[in-house]
């Protein structure tokens, strides 16, 4: 399956990708307002996100007829699909580990900070030359935005044992890198629906022995939480993950990466307009250099020869 890479077309990708990270901003807060109804463990949110995202995928495939689609993903690259999606499970759940044990703040900035230094680094070497000036301005500006938004978005702290959630958030970023650079050739070869199908049930049944296993309650019969992990499994995942397998057709892996960082600035504004936390003025600077780094990303890209699928 061919697709356009054209300046516009890369520019509708980023888009994408960048509407992902809003939505997946909202995932903090939600799963923050179910936690203040219900003392479910994360893990187990975790698990009924994935459970739900992929319950309505799959009826949007069978409402869509696009059963043949989902069959030829898997009849043709059935262990890069299940890898991707386990991956996308495996470093939200890791994620989220290193939140309990160091804190939201040092989570954030380790696991997603490490993941665009990982691949720019990885596609320099993929070409044999250097990240560009620009490249590199963009990077920096990024990763000086994620430290100030997280340092300032009111959830500043450290967990009770930092050394174990700081190793759980290099290994969730490691994944997050290695899951985004590895799904990208599926992405172009493939229709989002059928792809995100398959890998959000391949990451959902994943979770669900950690699920199984976590403490607290298994169900809620409350209507607000009902509905919250509802929203979680709907739109910060189902629609989110399709968004950005969509946008990789057309985009870099790390300028992906950069673009996802629309996540730590969604949830410091959610944060602020829904519990009242206030965005001190670092965090506002930090806020303007993540959306300067998006609108620096080289938009019109060269194929990728090395990459499989392309």
């Amino acid at each position: 399956m061919s697709t356009l890479s054209t300046p516009t077309a890369a520019r509708l990708g980023l888009l994408q990708i960048c509407l992902a990270g809003v939505l997946w901003g909202t995932g903090g807060l939600a799963v923050q307002l179910i936690r203040d109804i219900t003392p479910m463990a994360v893990s187990t949110v975790s698990a009924y996100r994935m459970l739900l995202a992929a319950a309505v995928l799959v009826a949007a495939v069978l409402a869509s007829r696009a059963t043949s689609q989902v069959r030829d993903l898997l009849r043709r690259s059935p262990a890069h699909a299940v890898a991707v999606g386990v991956g996308t499970g495996a470093y939200q759940a890791l994620y989220f580990a290193a939140v309990v044990h160091a804190g939201v703040t040092v989570a954030t900035v380790v696991s997603l900070g490490l993941a665009p230094v990982l691949l720019t680094l990885a596609e320099a070497l993929q070409r044999r030359q250097r990240p560009t000036p620009r490249q590199l301005l963009t990077l920096v500006a990024a990763l000086v935005g994620l430290v100030l938004v997280s340092a300032y978005s009111g959830h500043a702290g450290t967990g009770p044992d930092l050394t174990l959630g700081v190793l759980e958030a290099v290994a969730s970023g490691s994944v997050y890198a290695a899951t985004t650079a590895f799904g990208r050739p599926l992405a172009r070869t493939t229709d989002p629906l059928p792809l995100t199908t398959v890998t959000t049930t391949a990451g959902a049944v994943a979770l669900l022995p950690f699920a199984a296993l976590a403490d607290g309650p298994k169900v809620t019969t409350d209507p607000a939480a009902v509905g919250l992990l509802l929203y979680l499994g709907v739109f910060t995942m189902a629609l989110a993950y399709a968004l950005l397998y969509a946008g990789l057709r057309i985009t870099r892996s790390s300028a992906a990466v950069v673009a996802s960082l629309m996540e730590p600035v969604t949830a410091a504004v959610a944060a602020a307009a829904v519990l009242g936390e206030r965005l001190a003025a670092p965090g506002v600077v930090g806020t303007v250099l993540i959306l300067g780094a998006v609108v620096l990303l080289e938009v019109e890209q060269p194929p990728d020869p090395a990459m499989p699928g392309v």
